[in-house]
């Protein structure tokens, strides 16, 4: 765990270069707009440990997994997130020296993600090897208003030398990804054309075998230069070699002289443009920001950010640690997905690096879906279930290609575009409780929302896509005279290939009976449109409702009933049962100090499995029961997943444990600003940062929605003086102050409603509506 990052409640600083930890700062200091992304490098190049970055939403390369372990069913691809062009360079030469702090002495060093107005700083002080001194300020933003655009501020100043100064400006698209093949490369130029203070390069994806279409990005730069604030003329030499366009402007400066740069940039995907307009329109673009100029696109950066802030803050007084995280979570979150183009999802790593691959995991239904009903308007979370109705076709032939038939569907656990790309068999074959959490976010937006009309729309062709697949995968036993799910993964992947995961056999019967239930709901109010569907989807409901109940009555749920726990897979209790607090502290984190064999065979587990079904339906138990669970489970667990200290941090709210539920709040909220796991230097945990929110909302403020009612049981850490947070409930916007003494809920929108605290209902007044001024 490291604490070298300033804590403050609005931003996140890093006062002193700490030049073997650049990588982490990287991640930490990523930007994006939900079109496109970057990583925190410098503009001037850095020739010592960095991760270059830039990336363009929906924008992967197909890259070949057929190997020698190949298998029937296994993807033939792994969707890889691609490095795009890099339009934040700028080359900054002092004489014949070019700057690079990695060969420099630099001081005054501080670098600043303003997470309140969306922007990136960096300020320092360089002396050279030659021993010319300058200083550098910078600032730029991915802008939300121009979203396919950002800006830079780059300003130099010679401090103790006059000389000449050059200064490049380029895009660079002889990029490549550090896990590449062999230095491979994904791009290949189309067209490459300079004009006086612009360039513009066009670059496609390179050819694949696997019919996935190229890709198709122009970027662009327009920039202009000031000295001392003023305006001058200036001449630009255009360079152009392949994948690289740039100008060179050479100038006499003297000592404490400031030159700006003003760099204007764009990111234009065919997937936005026809392919013939993408120049034209880049071109536009460009011209358009450029006569907003930098200080008008700030100031509407700045309203952006202060729009969203108002939907989605949270508010923690006495703990500025605590305060500064969870801002951080909802701003990353935030700049990765906007909800405004349903094609697009929400990748593990967002902008911030490029492991994983895919854009999307069941972590968007089980943790971002609930941070989005609750903090922008239905239809941000309504488009992230259409996006899985959309590929529902592919979701079956997933199916088809494992066995199955008759329209059963089997999500992917890594996709693109709807196909499985995720190249490790036992997650690709066995890790099939993600369909589960796809039917629980229909659920949970029906819950929460009430637009039952998404049921006849879309959601049940999902949900028994879904049930036919759960419907052929579980088998009856003969031995046990039950149904039984032979060879899974569950979300606990320190164990593969097991027999009966409980959480698996629960969610999979959870969703036959849903699928049942929302059957029976069009029927009754949708006749025509069931009618319509079932013929559709050639139902047979008879034979195939008949064994949707049959496995619901009779599949197999392991438990110890001597322990008085579900047991996680039915050879649980077969492994050495040791604990974490037995571990050495070398020994971790378990994934990068032990074998996978060593894994496997340990009782350890990297997420919350049997608890992650708990939290999911822990009205349908009593609470002594959940204590149970926890008190067994949550020792044995080492949270080497971003995404198992929330579900922790929820349940030990629910039962009063309220350190436990402390402790897990600051792991899963500063799990990157502190690299919890030493892994923040690939990128960030982007789909877990929806976590941090529902470990405040829904595990200190206890938020539930029961019988179409919203219910809170509201606890405050001893460690903070107060907390608030605002939420969206079907029309009304409401603000939750919570105190020590009690809990005050403000109205912000909306009618009259009823609001339940602590068990005891509130009749929380309609909002006052200030009449406008007459003039």
């Amino acid at each position: 765990m490291k604490n070298y990052l300033k804590h403050d409640e609005w931003c996140i600083i890093e006062e002193g270069f700490h030049a073997d930890w650049n990588e982490i700062t990287e991640s930490v200091m990523s930007l994006g707009n939900g079109r496109m992304g970057q990583r925190g490098n410098f503009e001037e190049g850095y020739s010592g440990k960095t991760l270059p970055g830039n990336y363009v939403a929906g924008v992967y390369f197909p890259d070949k997994t057929r190997v020698g372990w190949w298998k029937n069913g296994y993807p033939n691809y792994f969707a890889k997130v691609i490095n795009a062009a890099n339009w934040i360079g700028i080359q900054i030469e002092l004489e014949d020296e070019k700057l690079d702090l990695a060969n420099c002495h630099v001081h005054e060093f501080r670098r600043t993600l303003n997470m309140k107005e969306g922007w990136l700083s960096r300020s320092f002080v360089a002396m050279l090897p030659s021993g010319k001194q300058v200083g550098v300020t910078a600032k730029r933003f991915c802008s939300l208003t121009h979203d396919e655009g950002g800006v830079i501020r780059y300003c130099i100043k010679p401090l103790n030398f006059d000389g000449k100064l050059t200064i490049m400006p380029y895009i660079d698209g002889t990029i490549s990804n550090r896990d590449s093949n062999y230095d491979q490369k994904f791009w290949q130029e189309i067209h490459r054309e300079t004009g006086f203070a612009e360039g513009y390069l066009h670059l496609t994806t390179v050819p694949n075998e696997y019919g996935v279409p190229q890709f198709e990005v122009v970027t662009g730069q327009k920039f202009s230069l000031y000295k001392d604030g003023a305006s001058f003329p200036f001449q630009a030499l255009p360079v152009k070699q392949e994948g690289f366009v740039s100008s060179r402007i050479q100038l006499d400066v003297i000592a404490g002289e400031e030159i700006a740069l003003i760099k204007y940039a764009c990111n234009l995907s065919d997937q936005n443009h026809a392919r013939e307009d993408l120049l034209a329109h880049a071109k536009t673009y460009l011209a358009t920001m450029a006569e907003k100029g930098y200080e008008q696109l700030l100031r509407e950066q700045i309203e952006a950010w202060a729009q969203k802030w108002q939907q989605m803050d949270i508010v923690i007084e006495g703990d500025v640690a605590a305060q500064q995280a969870i801002r951080f979570n909802l701003f990353q979150l935030s700049q990765t997905y906007t909800g405004e183009d349903d094609r697009l999802n929400i990748g593990p790593k967002g902008f911030t690096g490029e492991k994983y691959g895919g854009v999307t995991y069941w972590d968007t239904e089980a943790y971002c879906i609930p941070f989005y009903l609750s903090t922008a308007e239905p239809k941000v979370a309504r488009n992230l279930l259409i996006y899985r109705w959309k590929q529902l076709g592919k979701a079956i032939e997933n199916a088809e290609k494992l066995g199955f038939t008759g329209g059963a569907a089997l999500y992917p656990m890594v996709t693109m575009n709807g196909e499985e790309c995720h190249n490790e068999w036992e997650i690709t074959f066995e890790e099939i409780h993600r369909n589960g959490a796809i039917a629980y976010a229909i659920y949970d937006y029906i819950r929460y929302t009430g637009d039952t009309a998404y049921l006849g729309e879309y959601g049940f062709e999902v949900l028994l896509g879904i049930a036919r697949f759960w419907s052929q995968r579980i088998t009856w036993s003969d031995e046990r005279q039950q149904f039984v799910m032979l060879g899974v993964t569950g979300p606990n992947e320190y164990e593969n290939n097991v027999n009966n995961n409980w959480y698996t056999n629960y969610i999979a019967r959870w969703c036959l009976q849903y699928t049942l239930e929302v059957a029976d709901q069009l029927k009754t109010a949708e006749a025509e449109r069931y009618a319509t569907l079932s013929q559709q989807l050639q139902l047979n409901e008879e034979a195939e409702f008949g064994r949707f109940q049959a496995i619901i009555d009779q599949l197999y749920l392991p438990e110890s009933k001597e322990l008085g726990v579900f047991l996680q897979q039915d050879s649980y209790l077969d492994k050495e049962q040791i604990l974490v607090t037995d571990l050495r502290p070398e020994d971790r984190p378990l994934n990068q100090k032990w074998s996978w064999d060593r894994i496997l065979r340990s009782p350890f587990i990297k997420q919350a499995d049997v608890l992650q079904g708990l939290y999911f339906f822990e009205d349908q138990f009593e609470e002594a029961t959940i204590r149970q669970n926890y008190d067994y489970y949550e020792p044995r667990t080492v949270h080497e997943s971003s995404l198992s200290p929330c579900v922790h941090a929820i349940l030990a709210s629910r039962l009063g444990m309220d350190d436990k539920a402390y402790e897990m709040y600051l792991r899963t909220s500063r799990l990157d600003l502190d690299d919890y796991n030493n892994d923040t230097e690939d990128g960030l945990h982007i789909t877990s940062m929806a976590g941090t929110w529902m470990s405040v909302v829904k595990g200190f403020g206890g938020l539930r929605v029961n019988d179409g009612q919203l219910h809170l049981s509201p606890r405050c850490p001893e460690q903070w003086q107060s907390y608030s947070f605002t939420i969206r409930f079907r029309d009304n916007i409401l603000n939750v102050h919570v105190r020590p003494d009690g809990t005050v809920i403000e109205n912000m929108a909306g009618d009259e409603l009823t609001v339940w605290v602590q068990g005891e209902s509130r009749s929380i007044p309609a909002a006052v509506v200030e009449a406008p001024e007459e003039e």
